[in-house]
């Protein structure tokens, strides 16, 4: 398999608004993932990146959500230059991650966040029932890792929900056009979404279900009026070249039964009769 590795990291997005049709995008993402959000049941659910945070899943069942952040290694050198707590340093962190609190019609909750790496979860194993990655994978530098960081703490039967660039799309091919060359959605990794899908089955994921949204470049806003109907008409009748995708997958761990050695059962003895033995003699003398 070839991998996913990338030397140089790519540029990070503060928050939705980085993107020209953030908004828009956030939106659908956020439609999506709202729908899956309602099967997922348990005690907590672990959203990773900037971008996640910003997904309002208050439809879930699982009340108990954590903000998983990138943490601000600029920030962290100053504290370390200045010598101060680490305590202090992550609270700073998080509050400057967090600096636009709110973006559209969604607020986060500081008093669940966590500034940290996502391929190094601060979590236990099986500790976690849920998990998003809005478009998380898209500007890792290694999304191997923080997939397998998400297959060692969530639980079993557990749920994954992945949104993600399509780069069979007008967005895709936008990415190598000279438009807007300064944005962050540039710097985007757009996996395609057999090879996300291909890398959880290999982790012991199974795909539940997958859903196209948003027909366009990506890089411009939609102002035509008549673009939700064509939006319908191609997510019915060409799906395969829809800008964002997003899969929910499910943990699949089977048990293994205990399989118990076979008993070496003694052969049953029985007497040998007198007729028998007297026609096996007569037997013996002719």
């Amino acid at each position: 398999m070839k991998s996913a590795f990338k030397a140089k990291p790519p540029r990070y997005p503060t928050n939705w608004g980085d993107f020209p049709a953030g908004e828009h995008i956030r939106t659908a993402v956020n439609t999506v993932c709202s729908d899956y959000a309602e099967r997922i049941f348990g005690y907590h659910f672990a959203k990773l990146g900037t971008l996640s945070a910003e997904i309002n899943l208050d439809s879930s069942p699982i009340r108990h959500h954590i903000n998983h952040v990138p943490f601000d290694s600029e920030l962290s050198g100053q504290c370390e230059l200045n010598g101060a707590d680490t305590n202090t340093c992550e609270s700073k962190a998080s509050s400057h991650a967090f600096k636009d609190c709110e973006y559209g019609d969604v607020k986060k909750s500081r008093g669940n966040t966590i500034v940290g790496q996502s391929h190094r979860l601060p979590f236990s194993e099986n500790s976690i029932d849920g998990f998003l990655l809005a478009n998380e994978l898209d500007f890792a530098q290694d999304p191997h890792e923080i997939l397998r960081e998400v297959d060692r703490v969530i639980t079993q039967n557990g749920y994954v929900i992945i949104s993600g660039f399509n780069p069979l799309s007008l967005a895709g091919i936008a990415k190598y056009l000279p438009v807007k060359r300064g944005n962050v959605l540039h710097d985007a990794r757009f996996f395609t979404s057999y090879r996300i899908k291909d890398w959880l089955q290999l982790l012991g994921f199974e795909i539940v279900e997958q859903r196209q949204v948003l027909f366009s470049t990506l890089f411009f806003q939609q102002r035509w009026k008549g673009a939700v109907k064509l939006q319908e008409y191609l997510a019915s009748y060409l799906p395969w070249c829809s800008a964002v995708y997003v899969i929910l997958a499910k943990k699949r761990v089977i048990p293994m039964t205990a399989i118990k050695p076979k008993r070496n059962l003694k052969p049953s003895f029985s007497a040998v009769g007198a007729s028998v033995r007297a026609s096996t003699l007569n037997h013996s003398r002719r």
